[in-house]
């Protein structure tokens, strides 16, 4: 056999909720026998809903690293920080392994699972055939990865919390943080959203 059959292929499907495997069935009313949750061979409207929160998601990176997340105040000055300016930051001040990781979390993690849930998206809906082991593989990347992009956000609010109990200097949350966090939710929800059963079929996903 040059592949594998498909599930669907042998007459069988399994429920998105108990993860039952029952009889494949086209019928749009067929519910799981089991937990009576309704049965889809695939997830219905998963590549638009995906595309929406991509989409959605890179609108929302803009102003996330334009507007600055954080504000350190001391006795005698006042910064603003954005997700760049405070890599250079932490770089400057003897901590380029912190600035590695920041800026790994915080600009390399997005903008990979922006290109590759596009390239994901774009493949499924042309029906390609090519390396369908190398595109699920880079599906399970994009959802391991996926918590780490909150990195910037948990130190906001740890600096936030800490700091508050010194009384000479203050760190506050600023805008940029909550721009950052809604494009983590979005892109993780695209992930969500995503069938990668769809990299399989020879069909163009609508």
């Amino acid at each position: 056999m040059s592949e594998l059959p498909r599930a669907q292929d042998l007459g069988m499907m399994g429920c998105h909720v108990c993860r039952l495997v029952t009889t494949y069935s086209e019928d749009p009313h067929a519910h799981c026998p089991r937990c009576h949750n309704p049965l889809h061979p695939r997830k219905t409207g998963s590549v638009a809903r995906a595309w929406a929160f991509l989409v959605a998601a890179a609108i929302f990176y803009l102003p996330a690293n334009l507007f600055p997340i954080m504000r350190t105040q001391s006795l005698f000055s006042k910064d603003d920080n954005t997700i760049l300016s405070g890599v250079f930051e932490l770089w400057r001040n003897g901590s380029p392994d912190l600035a590695i990781i920041v800026f790994t979390a915080s600009i390399v993690v997005p903008v990979l699972k922006f290109c590759i849930m596009g390239y994901l998206l774009v493949s499924v809906q042309r029906a390609s055939g090519y390396g369908p082991r190398q595109r699920a593989k880079l599906y399970r990347f994009v959802e391991l990865v996926g918590y780490w992009s909150m990195l910037d956000v948990f130190v906001v609010a740890i600096l936030s919390a800490l700091v508050h109990f010194k009384v000479l200097s203050r760190v506050e949350p600023l805008p940029g943080v909550i721009y950052f966090g809604i494009v983590v939710v979005l892109t993780m929800l695209a992930a969500m959203s995503f069938d990668p059963r769809l990299i399989w079929d020879k069909r163009k996903a609508q």
